[in-house]
C-alpha cells in the first residue's frame, strides 16, 4: 500500500481525533524520518518532545532488547529488579524522594490531582470534598474528563461534560491573581506547565516560577509541576524549574520518559506527598512494567551526564537567535527556551497549518499550535547542519 491508501484506510476506519499531516512514516534514524515511498523528511517535532533523544537512540534501544530477553511485565502483584533501581535513580536525577510510575502524562496529572487532594486531607486537614486546585489558563494537561474539566480549550471541553468540580484558574505569569487564589485555605495544589507546550511555548515573566514555589510555600500549598513537555533535557536543563532553581514539591514527567519507545510517566515528589498513598488506593496493571523501567533506566542514566542538556542549550540558542534575527515581517513574536520555539504569526498571514504542509512538501516535519503559531521541537540528538537546513525551511515557509 503507498501512502495514498494508507491515509485513506486509516480515514475509513480509524476515529478522526486527529488531523495529522499527509506523511506516512515507515522508518526512521535519529533525526530523520522516512515514509512509505522512501522519501526522507527532518524531524522536527519530536513527537511533541516524546523522541528528545531521537528515533531508535542505539543506547535506549540496547536498554529495551536487554529487557526484553528476560521479562516484560508483571505487573504489581509481584516485584521487579528494575523498579526499584528505576524509582531511586529518578528520584535522585530531580532532587526528590520518591517515585510513583504510570504510562501516560494524562495519568501522571490525574495522579497528582489524587496524590494532593489525599495529601490535603491527610496532612493539611482540608475538610473532606473541599480541595480545590489551581491551574493556569491556557493550560494543556491531557484529555481526560476531569483533565479538560479545567481546561480552556473549547475543542477540549465541548460536548463532553459533565465536568469535575474542585479547579480554580488564573492568568498564567500573573503573581497577584495566583497570590490571592492562594488565600483560600482549602486549596492544596498549583498545578502548572513551566513553559506552557500547547499554547505556543509560552515562557512565563523571569522570576514567576521562583515567586510561585515560594508564594505555594507560605501558603501551605503544593506547587506541582507539569514537565511532561518541558522536562528532560528539552529547554537546555534536567528540567525547566531548573532556570530558576526551583524544586518543586510535585514533578510530572512523560514523553521522553520513554525513550521514544513506548509509554512512561512518572509522578516524582517528597516522602511526605506520595506517602500519603496506601495499597489499593491508585496503581496502573503496566504501570512500573520492567520493561518501562529498563528503558527509563537508561534515559535517566543518559541525562545524568548533562551532554544532552549542554547540546539543547548551545543548539537551542543558535536555533532562536537565526529565527529571531532572520524572521520576515509575517512574524509576530517568537518564543523559547533550549530547543523548542514557537513561531506566532500575524494575525494577516494565514493558518499555520498552510505553512507546515509547505514544510512537509520541503522536507521538514513542523506542526502548527491553534491558528497562528509553529512549533518546532527538534531532537536534542541533531546535528547543526541538520538543524540548520531545518531552520532554513522553516523561514522559506514564512517569508
Amino acid at each position: 500500500m503507498d501512502s495514498a491508501d494508507l491515509i485513506a484506510l486509516e480515514t475509513a476506519r480509524g476515529a478522526h481525533n486527529y488531523h495529522p499531516l499527509p506523511v506516512v512514516v515507515e522508518s526512521a534514524e535519529g533525526a530523520w524520518v522516512t515514509d512509505v515511498e522512501g522519501r526522507k523528511y527532518l524531524d522536527f517535532l519530536s513527537a511533541y518532545s516524546a523522541l528528545n533523544f531521537g528515533h531508535r537512540h542505539p543506547r535506549v534501544v540496547a536498554a529495551a532488547m536487554r529487557q526484553l530477553g528476560r521479562v516484560t511485565l508483571t505487573s504489581r502483584a509481584v516485584h521487579s529488579d528494575q523498579l526499584g533501581p528505576f524509582c531511586a535513580e529518578l528520584a535522585d536525577l530531580v532532587g526528590l524522594e520518591r517515585v510513583l510510575p504510570m504510562n501516560s502524562g494524562a495519568e501522571a496529572v490525574e495522579s497528582a490531582i489524587k496524590t494532593a487532594r489525599a495529601w490535603g486531607y491527610r496532612i493539611k486537614g482540608v475538610p473532606d470534598g473541599q480541595a480545590k486546585i489551581i491551574v493556569a489558563r491556557d493550560n494543556f494537561h491531557g484529555r481526560t474528563t476531569t483533565i479538560i474539566s479545567f481546561s480552556d480549550d473549547p475543542v477540549a471541553r465541548r460536548d463532553f461534560g459533565p465536568y469535575t468540580a474542585g479547579f480554580v484558574s488564573v492568568s498564567y505569569g500573573d503573581l497577584e491573581e495566583l497570590r490571592s487564589a492562594l488565600a483560600d485555605p482549602d486549596v492544596v495544589g498549583f498545578l502548572v506547565e513551566p513553559i506552557q507546550g500547547e499554547a505556543g511555548v509560552v515562557v512565563p515573566p523571569a522570576g514567576y516560577l521562583a515567586a510561585a514555589a515560594a508564594a505555594c510555600r507560605d501558603a501551605g500549598v503544593l506547587f506541582i509541576a507539569d514537565e511532561i513537555q518541558s522536562g528532560l533535557g528539552r529547554t537546555g536543563a534536567t528540567l525547566a524549574c531548573d532556570w530558576e532553581e526551583v524544586v518543586p514539591d510535585v514533578v510530572l514527567l512523560g514523553k521522553a520518559l520513554g525513550g521514544g519507545i513506548l509509554p512512561v510517566s512518572a509522578v516524582v515528589s517528597t516522602d511526605e506527598v506520595l506517602g500519603v498513598l496506601n495499597p489499593g488506593e491508585h496503581g496502573s496493571t503496566f504501570g512500573g512494567n520492567p520493561l518501562a523501567m529498563a528503558i527509563g533506566r537508561e534515559v535517566v542514566a543518559m541525562l545524568a551526564e548533562g551532554e544532552l542538556q549542554r547540546r539543547s542549550a548551545e543548539l537551542g540558542d543558535h536555533l532562536l537567535s537565526r529565527l529571531r534575527s532572520e524572521a520576515p515581517t509575517s512574524v509576530r513574536e517568537i518564543r523559547g527556551r533550549g530547543l523548542w520555539a514557537g513561531i506566532e504569526t500575524t494575525a494577516d498571514a494565514g493558518p499555520a497549518r498552510t505553512r507546515c504542509e509547505r514544510a512537509l512538501e520541503l522536507g521538514v516535519i513542523a506542526k502548527e499550535t491553534h491558528a497562528t503559531t509553529i512549533r518546532l521541537a527538534p531532537p536534542l540528538v541533531i546535528e547543526r547542519d541538520d538543524l540548520d537546513h531545518g531552520i532554513d525551511v522553516v523561514l522559506e515557509v514564512l517569508g
